[in-house]
């Protein structure tokens, strides 16, 4: 069974929403009856953590390398035949790509999680990380600080 919680409140005081982040960047993902094997192949070709499980357009579950230790390695399940669909995380929050950065973060502290499917309407448009939230705020605050220089340069 897989259980979704879709969050769409854009109630955060960020100014940057998912959106702004998340332009142009491919959707990684993998189908439901993929073995592990050939997942996890995938995932170090593209040097991510967990991808999105779909069928068709559908989402299905995210697998990640937390999946992988815990569901196949310590029941020492052969990744050569396991479909990934018999190891993946079903119960997945998502998030609006309206929603706010501050509402990114909030859904993935509640949901003890570091991704989230990113969608428009009932489509899956994206795959946030918790590594795209921190890159995203190291940057803005970098230019606070640039600004700030600037303005005591100017102010002496």
């Amino acid at each position: 069974m897989v259980y979704f919680v879709h969050l769409t409140e854009g109630r955060g005081k960020c100014m940057s929403g998912v959106r702004d982040i998340l332009q142009e960047r491919e959707l990684f993902h993998v189908e439901e009856n993929d073995t592990v094997a050939s997942v996890v192949r995938r995932m170090a070709e593209i040097h991510v953590g967990a991808i999105l499980v779909l069928e068709g357009e559908q989402l299905r579950g995210v697998f990640s390398e937390r999946d992988l230790m815990r569901r196949v390695v310590l029941e020492r399940l052969d990744p050569e035949v396991t479909p990934v669909k018999d190891v993946m995380s079903t119960e997945i929050a998502t998030i609006d790509e309206a929603a706010s950065l501050e509402d990114a973060m909030e859904a993935m502290h509640a949901h003890n999680c570091r991704h989230l499917p990113v969608t428009r309407g009932s489509r899956v448009v994206a795959f946030l990380s918790m590594r795209d939230l921190m890159k995203h705020e190291l940057a803005r605050k970098t230019e606070d600080l640039q600004h700030l220089a600037a303005y005591i340069h100017r102010s002496s």
